[in-house]
């Protein structure tokens, strides 16, 4: 400490005149820029002996120069090693202390450097070159400028917040924009609603929408106009300003911008001339990283808005542009032809199989056009798949050989029965005292007509020889009932229809079907094959059966006779094939369903998988053409 002097801070007040003036200015700044040089002049006339200051404040990526005292063109570049410390290690630095420090700096000196920080982000720094003093008064210089950054912090905060307002409302107004776009489904009227819209909050007077075209911009919507002829030297002029803004990929106005340099404005200002414009300005649209079109904008000379655009209405326009590119795309894509479409796919399929980066895309399309060659030249089995059931090679019906009651039903549809089983049992007290009837009925008739004989009586021997006859008709009659009234399974069989186990003592009438029955070793295949697919089937054809309730291999079957009526079923014709099984399997019963399949020869396999689709097709274009 031997080498500060005695030279202190806090006993020696400011001139009050100095102090007086830079508190005048400070209290009076309009503008950042002399907010910061009268808050360093107050800094610095509140604190003794300083010989130069310099305040840092961040802009984008670097930290500039925003006051320097006690002019603003001093030479303060020996602060720069300090503010630097002070940036980096985020907390006040004193350089000068050591006999290192002192050996590179004017002898009697010390710098003095604070961060300004804002919501723990480093936002600048103030530096100050002071006459030495002892380390309890620098301590409180570090104090001062402690307390003093309140008001930087204070200006910062306003600053972000003004940024943060016109972010928020170019936001705004981009989302207001967009919202007028999607309203609308066709091109043409987004288009429209979005210029005159863009016009109304940029206070231009007249927008213009180009979108591009087959490498060249087409104009597509002016504001306030309804309609403007796409020939006319404007719109030529108009489209050559969007085509300059999109070659350069950046707004481009006139009169230009001082801080964008190097752009080209040569179109933009030919639009200046022959529209009458005091100011142009156009913006890109931009889509998944390429130009879509662009938006003009003019402003003619007396517009209330100034005769030029601002910074603050380009980034509107900008952020505009990057919101409604994806939205006027979609749109324009939903107004395509399915060929421009399909252009575009080939092409990006293009760029994708010569895009080394995709191996595996150049593997998909070497196996595709190898599938798609032994699809074309590859033969396979043409198999005409229906519906399939399976009946009895012949049915057998069990009817009510006259009318009476049902007794008893032992068996009912799905029983297998053997051959003589009884089926039903019909009431025969009826007939059992029928019988007794006519066989009292016989035996008076006998006794009287051997009384005739043994008399000689011829003629009443006839008439009671008649009526013997009669009686024993009717007794055969009887008994040939009674034998009737026990229906018996005629073979071995399964009963397909039919249960009586419901219906026991109620009356039946004669002839009517009690029980189908079919045999169990003898089957027919029923198919239901479409029309479409009707004529490949032919008598003697080989087929495969699989059946629902049966798991195991298919069942062979050959093709005997097809019917010449369909039948109409869920909206299409149907015609029945008749077919015969190979080998009946363990477990088949009649009635089962399933998918048959007949083996209609050898085809090429691509006409087998778009047979249907091209049958289609031809009987659509023969419908449809005159």
């Amino acid at each position: 400490m031997s080498a500060i002097t005695s030279n202190s801070f806090g006993n020696e007040a400011p001139q009050a005149g100095a102090q007086s003036q830079a508190w005048s200015a400070f209290a009076s700044a309009s503008s950042r820029e002399g907010f910061c040089r009268a808050w360093l002049a107050l800094q610095c006339s509140m604190i003794s002996d300083v010989a130069a200051g310099l305040l840092l404040l961040k802009e984008e990526q670097a930290y500039v120069p925003a006051a320097v005292w006690p002019e603003p063109r001093s030479d303060v570049s020996h602060l720069a090693p300090v503010a630097e410390q002070a940036l980096a290690q985020r907390r006040g630095t004193v350089l000068g202390l050591d006999a290192a420090e002192r050996a590179r700096m004017p002898a009697g000196r010390v710098y003095v450097a604070y961060p300004l920080e804002v919501d723990a982000a480093v936002m600048g720094a103030v530096v100050l070159d002071l006459f030495a003093r002892p380390e309890p008064l620098l301590q409180a210089v570090l104090r001062q400028l402690f307390w003093g950054a309140g008001w930087l912090e204070a200006l910062l905060r306003r600053h972000q917040s003004r940024c943060d307002a016109a972010l928020l409302e170019r936001a705004a107004s981009g989302l207001d924009l967009i919202h007028a776009a999607q309203e609308h489904v066709a091109l043409e009227h987004a288009a429209m609603a979005v210029v005159n819209e863009l016009a109304t909050r940029a206070g231009a007077d007249r927008v213009s929408l180009g979108l591009e075209r087959r490498g060249r911009v087409e104009l597509r919507a002016i504001s306030r106009t309804a309609w403007f002829d796409r020939k006319t030297q404007l719109v030529e002029t108009i489209e050559n300003a969007m085509e300059e803004a999109i070659d350069q990929e950046a707004a481009v106005a006139f009169p230009p911008d001082p801080a964008a340099r190097g752009k080209v404005i040569a179109a933009q200002r030919d639009l200046a001339a022959r529209a009458g414009a005091a100011a142009v300005l156009t913006v890109p649209l931009a889509s998944r990283g390429r130009a879509l079109g662009a938006l003009t904008l003019e402003r003619n000379p007396g517009n209330a808005a100034g005769p030029a655009f601002d910074a603050a209405t380009a980034e509107l326009c900008r952020v505009v542009g990057e919101l409604l590119g994806p939205v006027l795309e979609a749109k324009l894509d939903a107004e395509r032809w399915l060929r421009g479409r399909a252009v575009d796919a080939v092409a990006s399929w293009g760029r994708k199989l010569a895009d080394p980066r995709r191996p595996a895309i150049k593997v998909f399309a070497v196996l595709a056009v190898v599938l798609t060659g032994l699809l074309a030249t590859a033969n396979g089995t043409f198999r005409v798949t229906a519906k399939t059931v399976v009946e009895g090679a012949m049915q057998r019906a069990a009817a009510a050989p006259f009318q009476g009651y049902v007794a008893e039903a032992p068996v009912r549809a799905g029983d297998t029965v053997r051959k003589g089983q009884l089926l039903a049992a019909l009431d025969d007290r009826d007939l059992k005292l029928e019988r007794v009837r006519w066989d009292s009925e016989k035996e008076q008739v006998e006794r009287k007509y051997r009384e005739a004989l043994a008399k000689h009586d011829r003629s009443a021997s006839r008439v009671l020889a008649a009526q013997l006859a009669q009686a024993e008709a009717q007794l055969a009659l009887t008994e040939e009932k009674l034998g009737r009234t026990r229906l018996t399974a005629p073979f071995d069989a399964v009963v397909v229809s039919g249960d009586l186990s419901q219906l026991l003592g109620a009356p039946v009438e004669q002839g009517k079907v009690l029980f189908e029955l079919a045999p169990l070793d003898s089957y027919r295949v029923i198919l239901q094959v479409d029309e479409r697919d009707i004529g490949y089937v032919g008598p003697g054809q080989r087929g495969e059966l699989a059946l629902t309730g049966l798991v195991g291999a298919p069942v062979g079957f050959t093709v005997k006779s097809i019917t010449s009526v369909s039948t109409p079923q869920e909206g299409r014709n149907f015609f029945r094939v008749e077919a015969e099984l190979d080998e009946a399997p363990a477990g088949l019963r009649p009635g089962m369903e399933g998918v048959g399949k007949i083996a209609a020869g050898e085809r090429r396999l691509a006409w087998i998988w778009t047979r249907t689709f091209a049958n289609w097709l031809r009987l659509s274009l023969w419908a449809w053409l005159p």
